[in-house]
Formats: structure tokens, sequence, C-alpha cells
């Protein structure tokens, strides 16, 4: 049974306070993507540019989950059509208006305190922001597609898909985007397929 989360403070990190917490925002997503399914070599230097660019765009979301000053946590989010084409055309090419949409980028959270209802309340807070700007009747998110005969695969990994489910999120069947990062065992990037979940704001 999950433990709740109610010692957890929940903070919108924009200006000066996504400044402050940059390089732990940084470290975060390093250290969590690392695991399956995601196996990512990251680098603070990249991931100070693309923590910018979510500090930079409009209408973009950064919540921070904090066990009192320590951030163990952080979920993020923008309008889809704030993404390249490489993330959007594949919307398109379904019949989907990315202007719609309102893309979520991540939830990460550092293994100690998964099971305690947070990675449930990151997707409660984005879910509300989205329906605050007023012009978004959807929100998506991508998930990595790895094959379950992959060798790098924990004998006790558990897709998250049941949990997905459970938020009202559905897998747009047929439908992929692929993004580029270098796994662990690489030498350098390469695409990978990404499946995309949706839902009805």
């Amino acid at each position: 049974m999950d433990r709740p989360a109610v010692d957890i403070r929940f903070e919108v990190l924009t200006g000066d306070a996504l400044e402050r917490h940059l390089r732990e925002l940084a470290r975060l997503r390093i250290d969590v993507f690392r695991e399956h399914p995601y196996l990512y070599i990251g680098s603070m230097e990249y991931e100070a540019r693309y923590l910018r660019a979510y500090q930079e765009a409009e209408e973009s979301v950064i919540i921070g989950a904090f066990d009192g000053n320590a951030l163990v946590g952080a979920a993020t989010g923008l309008p889809l059509s704030a993404e390249p084409p490489t993330m959007t055309e594949p919307f398109r090419a379904r019949g989907l208006d990315p202007e719609s949409f309102f893309y979520f980028g991540e939830s990460v959270l550092q293994r100690s305190y998964r099971g305690r209802g947070i990675g449930v309340r990151f997707f409660e807070e984005r879910e509300a922001y989205a329906r605050s700007l007023e012009r978004f009747s959807r929100c998506c998110f991508c998930a990595v597609e790895r094959s379950e005969e992959d060798p790098r695969r924990p004998a006790d990994y558990r897709p998250l898909d049941r949990f997905w489910h459970n938020r009202g999120y559905r897998k747009i069947e047929g439908m992929s985007v692929s993004l580029s990062w270098q796994d662990a065992d690489e030498t350098e990037e390469s695409l990978k397929p990404m499946s995309v979940w949706m839902k009805s704001l």
C-alpha cells in the first residue's frame, strides 16, 4: 500500500526559484534516467540547457517535490506546439492539432520516495495547470519503447502502463515519435522510438 506524501512539499519552480534549484534538477534527471528503460547518459551542461528552455518557454511549468529543503522529485510540462517538428509532425499526420495538447516532459523521483503518491500528484498538478490555461483540450506524454527481451531489462522491472491507465491515459496505437539520446552502452546518440499516451482534460 502506498504511503501518503503528507510530508512532501510541492512547489511550482519559476524565475529565481528555478535558478536556485537548477543544478539539483539536472542531477536528479541524470540519476533517474540512468535507470531502465531510459538508460540515459547525461551531462550537467546539457541538462542546464534543457531546463533553461523550460524556464524561458511561455506557459511551461516545472513542479518540484521537496522533503524539507531537499529536492527529491520534479515534473515538467509545456505546450506541445513548443516542441520541434519531430514531435509535432506525427500528431499532424494523425489529424491531431498540436495546439490543443499540453505536453508532459517527464516525472523524475528519487527511488526511496516512490510508492508514496508523489507520481500521482505530479500528474494532478500538471493537469490542473494545463486546465488553468484554458486553451488545451488534451494532455499527452511519450514513453520509450524497449523490447521485453532487452538483456539490460532488470528482472524486477515493472512497466508503468497500469499506473498511466489508472490516471486515465491511453496509448495512441500505431503512433510513435523518435527522440535521440546516448544509452549507457552506446558511444554516441541514437534515435529511440517513443509511444504516445494522451488524455482529455
